[in-house]
């Protein structure tokens, strides 16, 4: 549990971690804080085979940055987590049963078939909405400033995740109230 909130909290914070680091330390020494953030998911890796990948990939990206001694792979850290998050929710899209409604049973209630139908198009929303996040972190660590990075990649992107599931939330009790579920 721990270990969890270690890894929620250095994957909110990196980018302003990485924005406010850079320039006072070597990109080879905040690759630490990657390194730091791809340990706490460890204990994932035995039920996750998405958290797998996604330690994987961040232990590339630490031995990039420690090799190189450059930002680059260490900005990459935030799209590596749209990807993950991506092949998590689109692989479950694959199978009966799809990301969120897996969530949702874990309240221990069984659904209407009209909402798995529901609970399949909401996890569609967030792949498009983890390829779109992906593309623009991307984007800003390629193209645009560090600070402009660190402002889409620790702010925006979570306002707007947290617009998604704010709008998500009123669709649902709309969609509750109309399906009687």
């Amino acid at each position: 549990m721990l270990l969890n909130v270690v890894a929620v909290a250095v994957t909110v914070l990196y980018p302003l971690a990485i924005w406010l680091g850079h320039g006072r330390f070597e990109p080879r020494w905040l690759a630490g804080l990657l390194l730091l953030a791809a340990l706490a998911r460890l204990p994932a890796l035995r039920i996750s085979r998405g958290a797998r990948w996604s330690v994987a990939g961040a232990l590339v990206l630490v031995a990039c940055a420690v090799w190189s001694n450059g930002l680059l792979p260490l900005k990459l850290y935030p799209v590596l987590v749209s990807a993950a998050m991506l092949g998590v929710f689109g692989a479950s899209l694959l199978t009966p049963v799809s990301a969120i409604e897996r969530m949702a049973r874990l309240s221990g209630q069984d659904f209407p078939a009209v909402a798995g139908a529901y609970m399949r198009t909401v996890t569609q929303v967030w792949c498009v909405f983890f390829v779109c996040n992906g593309a623009i972190a991307l984007g800003t660590a390629l193209w645009a400033s560090d600070a402009a990075w660190s402002l889409y990649t620790g702010v925006i992107s979570y306002v707007l995740m947290g617009l998604l599931f704010g709008g998500e939330y009123l669709v649902r009790l709309r969609f509750k109230r109309l399906h009687h579920v």
